[in-house]
């Protein structure tokens, strides 16, 4: 399904990205696996990619700086000629009350998940305007969509995702470049099991299909927007959420 293809995908080291990237490995691209600190974690998505016939190599660098953002995608240029996919994953949390929340945390949220987004998408305009193709996939939340109590800075910043999504979607939309968001909800990640059965409780009553999503749930979807099959859908945001938001 993307066989020939090149895709970046920032802060693939774990959690969602690094299933993200394995999925994209498997349907045949060749990945770029984008972290900032776990340099042990995305060496050994590589090489398990590698070791699986797949094609990958690791990239070093924070999405929330610039200058960082413009040495990836020239890496990506130099070592495969093109680069097919962008998928905007890297994103952080530092949750709080707004009344607690400190202006270097909110700072900080918005600097990884929205500003880095941005950084990226500016810097593959080029290259993607010069091939008149090509993919950004935006990792976003049900939160953006929903927001939640405590977390006002994430949500703020996911929203400001959709946001963008929507305005890159309509830039690039005449030179056959799609641009869509994908929307994870409860996903069962090391983060939400570690969440009291309380707590999960009353998340799963908020969903119709009454369970948790799976990391692969989510990375499938990404694969699909970025193959050829979805190539007549742009500016979307797809909820990977069993139903909570509808």
């Amino acid at each position: 399904m993307l066989k020939g293809k090149v895709a970046l995908v920032t802060g693939a080291s774990r959690g969602l990205g690094r299933e993200i990237a394995l999925t994209l490995a498997g349907y045949g691209a060749a990945v770029i696996v984008n972290y900032n600190g776990s340099k042990e974690k995305a060496e050994e998505l590589v090489g398990e990619i590698v070791s699986g016939g797949g094609n990958a190599v690791a990239i070093q660098g924070s999405v929330a700086d610039c200058n960082a953002c413009e040495k990836m995608i020239a890496f990506a240029m130099e070592k495969y000629g093109r680069l097919d996919i962008l998928v905007n994953n890297a994103g952080i949390t530092k949750d709080n009350l707004v009344m607690k929340i400190s202006e270097e945390d909110f700072d900080a949220v918005m600097d990884t998940n929205l500003k880095g987004t941005f950084n990226c998408i500016k810097q593959v305009y080029r290259p993607f305007l010069k091939q008149k193709s090509g993919r950004i996939i935006n990792l976003t939340s049900v939160t953006g969509l929903l927001g939640n109590a405590g977390q006002a800075n994430y949500a703020a910043s996911k929203a400001g995702v959709i946001g963008l999504t929507k305005s890159v979607a309509r830039e690039l939309a005449s030179r056959g470049i799609t641009v869509n968001a994908v929307a994870p909800g409860f996903i069962d990640t090391d983060m939400t099991r570690a969440m009291s059965a309380p707590a999960k409780q009353a998340v799963l009553g908020q969903i119709p299909l009454g369970k948790a999503g799976t990391p692969k749930d989510v990375a499938e979807t990404v694969a699909f927007l970025a193959s050829d099959k979805a190539a007549y859908i742009t500016g979307q945001v797809i909820s990977v959420d069993g139903g909570m938001h509808m």
